[in-house]
């Protein structure tokens, strides 16, 4: 069965909801995503390697958690949900980062970014994630433009940086 996400305008305002498929399909039907970026307390960030039978951007490092917010369900509810399904993530306190729009060839997104420090322990499902690990930041700077990240998390990482928070 095809998820449904919320349909949403560029303010957030949902207008319908729009089935995943559509949503990958080049249509470009705006719908919303959240963002967790785990550190550690050396300052390290948690990323993970995205499965290699993923349909968009397979066996690259991305974010330490990314998800589509279900039709009906609220940014946080998602958050939670997601942090929980993809490293196990049951208690943290996340600190709101920033909201922006993401495009690429085929999709469109309102991403709700958001950072937390957790050590672990985590666990998470071979079918989604293929490894996740802790990077240095130089470690990443020296690997930004290699084709080694997602694009979406190379853009974040950059904001990231601009607000002196890693």
């Amino acid at each position: 069965m095809d998820e449904l996400f919320p349909w949403i305008e560029p303010s957030g305002e949902v207008i319908g909801a729009v089935s995943r498929s559509e949503c990958h399909n080049g249509s470009k039907k705006l719908h919303p995503v959240i963002h967790l970026h785990v550190f550690n307390s050396k300052g390290e960030l948690l990323l993970q390697k995205r499965a290699e039978n993923k349909d968009i951007q397979p066996g690259r490092w991305d974010t330490s958690v990314g998800g589509h917010i279900d039709y009906g369900e609220q940014v946080e509810e998602a958050l939670f949900r997601e942090a929980n399904e993809e490293l196990g993530l049951k208690t943290f306190v996340p600190q709101f980062l920033r909201s922006y729009i993401f495009e690429s060839e085929i999709e469109k997104e309102r991403v709700y970014a958001y950072r937390t420090v957790y050590e672990g322990p985590f666990s998470f499902g071979k079918d989604e994630i293929d490894e996740i690990r802790f990077w240095s930041i130089p470690e990443i700077r020296e690997n930004i433009g290699k084709a080694v990240f997602t694009s979406n998390f190379e853009d974040e990482f950059q904001f990231l940086e601009t607000l002196k928070t890693i």
